[in-house]
């Protein structure tokens, strides 16, 4: 494995949602259906900017504290999973996102997946993905007690392929990612392909801002990634 000087493992964890597959606004639609079946009518800007928390966080952050959240939210979870299931055949990989990874990976680094998403759905975005050559380990909602901002899903994903958040890198889309990388030390390269504009993104703290998969690809070498690799 062709790691630098160190001898030790590195790796790149990538969030899935926005940042490899192009289903962050999917999500949205998902939410807003979903919320609405509810009786709840909320808009799709705010769902949007809470898109890559888990799901029962982003629930409980956009509704009102008055409801019965025993019923409420279970309706509202089991409801965006029938919704967002409907669009799989739809699921597309962000242009370069199989490329990125399959670089990321002959360059000798450990790839994961932290993504919090539900297994059935994690499977869906793979499936899209066609990636999984490159990905030696990958983490769903079942991995974390506690979803984005917490970094519970990073540490999972670092546990799985071995590596520690000083040799890592997160390549994520929302500013949750950053949040959720940024409190255990490790340093996010964030995608505005999700929606999340570059001025919020490094406001929240990220590395670096490219547009999406394939800018980052042609610029990996002067990347955080590259300089990962070359320590």
């Amino acid at each position: 494995m062709r790691m630098g000087g160190s001898g030790r493992r590195k790796g790149v964890l990538f969030d899935v949602d926005g940042t490899l597959i192009d289903s962050a606004y999917i999500h949205t639609l998902a939410w807003w259906h979903a919320f609405r079946q509810s009786g709840y009518d909320v808009p799709m800007a705010r769902i949007h900017r809470c898109v890559g928390m888990g799901g029962a966080r982003l629930v409980d952050t956009l509704l009102p504290d008055s409801r019965d959240k025993d019923e409420v939210d279970e309706a509202v979870l089991n409801a965006h999973s029938g919704i967002f299931g409907t669009f799989w055949p739809s699921l597309r990989p962000l242009d370069g996102a199989r490329d990125l990874l399959a670089q990321c990976s002959e360059s000798g680094l450990a790839v994961a997946l932290a993504s919090s998403a539900r297994q059935q759905d994690l499977k869906a975005l793979r499936s899209a993905l066609s990636a999984d050559s490159f990905i030696h380990a990958a983490t769903s909602a079942n991995d974390a007690e506690n979803s984005k901002p917490e970094p519970d899903i990073l540490v999972a994903a670092l546990k799985a392929v071995g590596v520690e958040a000083s040799e890592a890198i997160y390549v994520g889309d929302a500013v949750w990612d950053v949040m959720a990388a940024s409190s255990i030390g490790m340093p996010t390269i964030a995608l505005t392909c999700g929606g999340t504009s570059e001025a919020e993104l490094l406001a929240a703290g990220a590395a670096e801002v490219y547009a999406g998969p394939r800018e980052l690809l042609e610029n990996l070498g002067g990347s955080a990634i590259g300089k990962l690799l070359a320590r």
